[in-house]
């Protein structure tokens, strides 16, 4: 098989451990040339050093690849644009951009402090614009100036964005947003030559291990598949950071160990119309009636 991603050059947000530690490889033995972003924050936020990018830098090279490590904050807009500088001046472009960190500060909704809702917000929502928009400006500056374009954005968001999450408020709503942000980049880059996903995966990190533990173990033998492996994610990013998905954009993919699907989200449903104002005791009655009809939505992880 050839190299899907030869020569193309990778940003990954996060890319220390964990899920975006398998993008990261992945892409190297695509070919990519690979700048891993990570502060080495604990999961609340808290901390930071570069050594986990590091680490990660030194694998890829010892596979034969080539990556630089980047310890910039990417909730910050400096730190975003820091980023994007530091690929285009280490590989002379960049071509991908994967918006994979996050912290988790997990609260019922009734108990959710302020700053546990702004550091979710900030890291995750913030966290996913502020990259992008630096790359999107210069590709769109490229595409003006007549030069060819074939750019990704690729957004993670979670099964919480798509259905909620008890327990997890704040960063169910973040994830939610990034899924809209989503949509908005694909519309809107799609005439610079730049496509926009989104993926939804299930794997084991240290977010879900402590949240999810029945299910994130595992398996007892070693020569078994590792259905919840975090580098089983990687190759749908890699090919979605490809030139072969160009045809691909404003979709959400959930992918789970060997399992992946194409997210059915929001449409508009039935409508009733008077064709005048309505009495607040009328649309009750034609509420009731549209709620009898609709499809039944898929619970909320966690519920029942």
């Amino acid at each position: 098989m050839g190299l899907i991603c030869d020569g193309r050059v990778v940003v990954i947000t996060g890319a220390g451990r964990g899920i975006g530690k398998g993008h990261a490889l992945e892409f190297a033995r695509q070919g990519a040339k690979v700048v891993v972003n990570d502060i080495g924050a604990e999961l609340d936020g808290s901390g930071g050093s570069t050594g986990p990018a590091g680490e990660v830098v030194a694998e890829i090279r010892d596979l034969g690849g080539d990556a630089i490590a980047n310890g910039d904050d990417i909730s910050t807009w400096d730190g975003g644009a820091n980023l994007v500088k530091a690929a285009i001046e280490a590989f002379g472009g960049l071509d991908v951009v994967v918006n994979n960190a996050g912290v988790v500060r997990d609260r019922m909704f009734a108990n959710a402090s302020e700053d546990e809702w702004d550091l979710t917000m900030q890291v995750h929502l913030k966290g996913h614009f502020v990259a992008a928009r630096h790359a999107a400006a210069y590709w769109r500056d490229k595409a003006k100036a007549g030069e060819r374009v074939d750019a990704r954005v690729i957004n993670t968001t979670s099964g919480a964005g798509l259905l909620g999450s008890i327990g997890q408020a704040a960063y169910s709503a973040a994830k939610g947003g990034i899924i809209s942000l989503t949509l908005v980049q694909a519309a809107e880059l799609g005439r610079y030559g730049v496509t926009a996903n989104a993926i939804a995966p299930a794997a084991r990190t240290r977010m879900t291990e402590q949240v999810f533990a029945d299910t994130m173990g595992r398996p007892d033998d070693p020569d078994a598949f590792d259905a919840m492996a975090p580098d089983n994610v990687a190759p749908l990013v890699a090919w979605l950071g490809s030139p072969d998905s160009a045809s691909v954009t404003g979709r959400v993919f959930e992918v789970e160990a060997g399992k992946v699907s194409v997210a059915d989200g929001w449409h508009h449903g039935r409508v009733i119309d008077k064709g005048s104002r309505w009495e607040p005791i009328e649309i009750g009655n034609a509420v009731l009636d549209l709620v009898a009809e609709a499809p039944t939505p898929d619970p909320v992880y966690g519920a029942g």
